[in-house]
């Protein structure tokens, strides 16, 4: 099947008006939350939960070390070079970006225990192994911190799953990152 990368004319009207706050807050719509508009709850919720995230305990720069795992460890080649690109403005500094893009380690422990403890969650759907929970705990997270992961993941769980099945094409604004995988 072939998804339609909505706009603000083709949306319905209840996801024209969040595409309009979208265009409105990043000054273009990106296609990914365009297909999403096929869906107004599935747009609705997935913004939602943005908020939600963004209003964490987790530091904006760890936030963006839980969105950009995620994407690398769903293999979601538009949600990474998206994800590059925001974690710039986030103020990620560019070697974690390179790390998580490389599956690497990230020099820094506990941003590494955070990674890998996304990892550990991603992979084991939910299960992670004692070691990434101890680790994670080590450096100073919270059981509180734990769950704000799973909240990170399942956001970014139904952005990577909607990009696997639409094949979304990148934007302009994400090309110098693009990633293949």
């Amino acid at each position: 099947m072939e998804f339609i990368v909505h706009s603000t004319q083709t949306a319905s009207d209840e996801s024209a008006r969040q595409l309009e706050g979208i265009a409105s807050h990043f000054g273009f719509v990106p296609n990914l939350l365009g297909v999403m508009a096929e869906s107004p709850e599935l747009l609705k919720g997935y913004l939602q939960l943005g908020q939600l995230f963004s209003q964490t305990s987790l530091s904006p720069v760890e936030q963006q070390v839980v969105l950009l795992q995620t994407s690398y460890t769903n293999d979601c080649t538009y949600c990474v070079a998206a994800h590059t690109t925001i974690a710039a403005g986030q103020n990620l500094p560019e070697d974690v970006v390179d790390a998580i893009r490389e599956d690497r380690e990230i020099g820094d422990p506990r941003l590494e225990a955070l990674r890998r403890f996304t990892v550990a969650v991603v992979k084991s759907r939910g299960w992670p192994d004692q070691q990434s929970v101890d680790d994670l705990m080590a450096v100073g997270y919270s059981g509180r911190n734990m769950l704000e992961v799973v909240l990170g993941v399942g956001m970014k769980t139904l952005s990577n799953y909607t990009n696997h099945m639409a094949a979304t094409p990148l934007d302009p604004a994400f090309e110098k990152a693009v990633w293949s995988g």
